[in-house]
């Protein structure tokens, strides 16, 4: 699938580091009932950083179309399985770090301008299942959005507090 521009999303036209665009994504809140948070461990990092659900929004996606399909692609959870609550207001962008550039994406970004989800999942734990056709998590829990937030890679620190704090009213 090809990847949608910045603009067909309304995305200001944001530049990142070494003048790259942003990459359009989708990220997904998903809370339980208890409002304990969703925690992937990277399967691709070494100190074993934790994250939500998050992936590139296709052409022709909206950006909550793009956050359902990582939500199944990434946990195997089904959209019938959530309720979309709420989305952050505005686009949350970061900066890959430098010794990321050029490495990641193919070298088209220089970071990621992002829409993210809340949803409530309704299932149970067996729903989720991170043994997709293309797994980025070898290992899953609930967690406080505060310990979510500690386990990120620094550099997305910024991103998730910004994101935790827009949801927080909702979160344990």
């Amino acid at each position: 699938m090809t990847e949608a521009k910045g603009a067909d999303l309304g995305l200001p036209d944001l530049t990142g580091p070494a003048g790259l665009p942003y990459r359009p994504c989708a990220g997904v809140v998903l809370a339980n009932p208890q409002g304990l948070v969703f925690a992937g461990r990277r399967i691709d990092n070494p100190g074993h950083a934790w994250q939500m659900p998050q992936g590139g929004i296709d052409a022709g996606e909206t950006p909550r179309q793009a956050a359902l399909r990582e939500l199944v692609e990434e946990t195997g959870v089904r959209a019938d399985l959530v309720t979309v609550e709420a989305e952050t207001p505005d686009w949350v962008t970061y900066d890959l770090p430098p010794e990321l550039l050029g490495r990641v994406w193919k070298g088209r970004f220089g970071g990621q301008a992002q829409k993210w989800f809340l949803m409530r999942f309704h299932g149970q734990d067996s729903d989720i299942r991170i043994d997709t056709d293309h797994p980025e998590f070898d290992r899953w829990q609930w967690m406080s959005a505060a310990d979510l937030a500690h386990g990120i890679v620094p550099f997305k620190r910024a991103v998730y507090a910004q994101v935790i704090g827009a949801f927080c009213d909702r979160l344990a």
